[in-house]
This record gives C-alpha cells, sequence and structure tokens, in this order.
C-alpha cells in the first residue's frame, strides 16, 4: 500500500499548530525528567569512576548528607510555589535548635524538640506578618529576620555552645540512630515523613491548589476568592517549622547547638529547589523536584570529594547548574505566552 493511501491521500505536512504542540509536550516531558535523566547519569558516573560510591557506607552516608537541607527545601518549596521568598530558615534552624536545647534541659527531650518546631513555626508567622501585613518585600523582609534571629542566638547563647544535660545526651542524639535492617539513620525517616506530608499539602488539598494559583497569579486568585495573604502567611509558618526541625536534626547529630548553627543552609535549600526544576517565578514546582535537586548537589558534592578535586570547582559548577535551571525556566515560560 502505498504511502498515500495509508494516508488517506493526504500528504500535506502537520499545521503549525500541531507541530507547536508536539514541540510543547516534548519541552514538558524533557523538564519534567530530564533531572531524574540527570541524577541517573551522575550515579552511573560516579560508579564507574570510583570504587567507593556504590559502597553501602558511602551510600548512608550520602542519605544523611541530604536530609537538613531537604527537610528545609520542602518548606522553602511551598514559599517558591507561592511566589515569595524565605531567606531565614538557616537563621530559624539556629534559634530553634538552641530553643530546644535549652527546653530539654529544664523538661526533657521529647518537650525539647517539640519545643524547637513550634519556635520555627512561630519565627515564620512573624516573617508572614511582616510580609502580608505590612507589605514588606519577602526577599528583604527575610533577609532582615534573618539578621535578627542571628543576634537573638547570639543572646540566647552569650556567644557559647549549649549542651543538653549529660544524662539527656544519649536521648537527644536519638537521630543519629541506626534503624534495621535498612541500616539508615531516624533522620532520613524524618526527611521520608516531612516530603510526604507537604507532597500531601500540595497535591491533595485545597491550601495546596491555592498555593499554586497564588503563585501564578495572585491578582487573579485575589478575584477567585482565595486569600492570598493567609496562603502565604501559612506557607512561612510551614517553612519556619521546617526549618526547626531541620535545627533538630542537626543539634541531635552534633549533641548541641550554637549561633552560627546552619550557615549558609538557606542558600543551599534554595538553590536545590530550584535545580530540580520548581519555577523562581512562582507557581509551579513539586516537593519531589526539590528533593531531586538536593539529591544532585549532594551527587556532586559526594563526587568532588570522592575523586580529590578542587571544591572551588564545585562552587563554580554549582552557580553555572542555578543559572542554567533559572534560564530553562525563564525560556520556557516565554515559549508557553
Amino acid at each position: 500500500m502505498s504511502t498515500t493511501q495509508e494516508h488517506g491521500g493526504d500528504l500535506r505536512p502537520p499545521s503549525g499548530a500541531a507541530s507547536a504542540r508536539r514541540r510543547a509536550s516534548h519541552v514538558a516531558l524533557l523538564r519534567d525528567y530530564g533531572i531524574l535523566v540527570v541524577i541517573v547519569l551522575l550515579i552511573v558516573s560516579l560508579s564507574l569512576s570510583t570504587d567507593t560510591f556504590a559502597t553501602l557506607a558511602n551510600l548512608r552516608n550520602l542519605l544523611d548528607q541530604v536530609v537538613v537541607v531537604g527537610i528545609i527545601a520542602c518548606g522553602v518549596t511551598l514559599c517558591i510555589i507561592a511566589g515569595i521568598f524565605d531567606l531565614s530558615t538557616s537563621a530559624v534552624l539556629a534559634v530553634s535548635a538552641i530553643v530546644g536545647i535549652l527546653t530539654t534541659q529544664a523538661a526533657g527531650v521529647a518537650v525539647g524538640f517539640a519545643a524547637a518546631v513550634v519556635v520555627g513555626a512561630l519565627l515564620g508567622a512573624l516573617n508572614g506578618v511582616v510580609i502580608t501585613r505590612i507589605g514588606v518585600n519577602s526577599f528583604i523582609a527575610t533577609l532582615a529576620s534573618s539578621i535578627v534571629f542571628r543576634g537573638v542566638a547570639i543572646l540566647l547563647t552569650g556567644g557559647s555552645i549549649v549542651y543538653p544535660l549529660a544524662e539527656q545526651l544519649l536521648g537527644f542524639q536519638m537521630m543519629t540512630y541506626t534503624t534495621r535492617p535498612l541500616g539508615v539513620t531516624v533522620s532520613v525517616f524524618v526527611l521520608l515523613a516531612v516530603a510526604a506530608g507537604t507532597w500531601f499539602l500540595l497535591s491533595c488539598t485545597r491550601f495546596g491548589r491555592s498555593l499554586y494559583a497564588v503563585g501564578g497569579n495572585a491578582e487573579a486568585a485575589r478575584l477567585s476568592g482565595i486569600s492570598v495573604d493567609r496562603v502565604r502567611l501559612l506557607a512561612l509558618v510551614i517553612s519556619g517549622a521546617c526549618a526547626g526541625l531541620a535545627g533538630v536534626v542537626l543539634s541531635s547529630r552534633a549533641g548541641s547547638a550554637q549561633a552560627s548553627l546552619g550557615e549558609g543552609l538557606e542558600l543551599s535549600a534554595i538553590a536545590a529547589t530550584v535545580v530540580g526544576g520548581t519555577s523562581i517565578a512562582g507557581g509551579e514546582g513539586a516537593i519531589w523536584r526539590a528533593l531531586a535537586g538536593v539529591l544532585i548537589l549532594q551527587l556532586f558534592s559526594n563526587g568532588f570529594n570522592l575523586l580529590g578535586w578542587d571544591t572551588t570547582y564545585q562552587q563554580v559548577l554549582t552557580g553555572f547548574l542555578i543559572l542554567l535551571a533559572v534560564s530553562i525556566d525563564q525560556v520556557l515560560r516565554r515559549r508557553r505566552r
């Protein structure tokens, strides 16, 4: 049968609209799953180039290393989807960890852990009030609050390191306990629980749909009856609670806390979220993307260490990845318009 017969005698090329739809579909697939291809390529490359990458000890260490940034990134993702930034997460982490230890000294480990998360949520709420009620830009507001929170951390500790009581130390370090039969620490399961909870919020609740609507077009969301300020306030509260929980994990590992705890982690979390494909402009993103971004950055870090390469190049590569991710996002947005 001829080609003409197979296609009903119509040999006309596909219309421009159909071609455009196919191109858009291909671009969407690349955007959605390209990051998974990158992860697979990195894992294969490191497995072939080093003898130690694929060992159980290194893989368990890799999982432990993604926990703290991963927990923060889950909260930061909600904020970025809602069209706001939270640059205060590492400072919130430090204050929460310190309060957690001071509370542990007075009331026990369980109460101390709970206090750290509550303090994180309250500091996130404070950010939310400044941003939504006063109207300060989220970038400036959380940058300023991070400086304030670091100062509070110094005041709480007097510039020194704080520890739980000697008899509390074993229980306080429960996040480092190894579980069986997988051999991973308790903190890994904490990350999985946070990821599952934030995924549920985004994917299965009205609040999650509101986050996307507000980040995509705040004015349209407001006209449709969504309380933009309330949605963004709640996103910042959750981000603060995640930072507080990350402070619990980090201080539990160290068995102590200080004002400088977690410095720079807010940038790592934002970088991972962006590299993972969450749109910096808001309205698009997913929790799995944030975790994929965290894993990519940690794979680079782990690879540089195992191969003995100069970490200066790691910084250059990380910066390039962030720039590339933002550039791709902007190009895709222009094509959709």
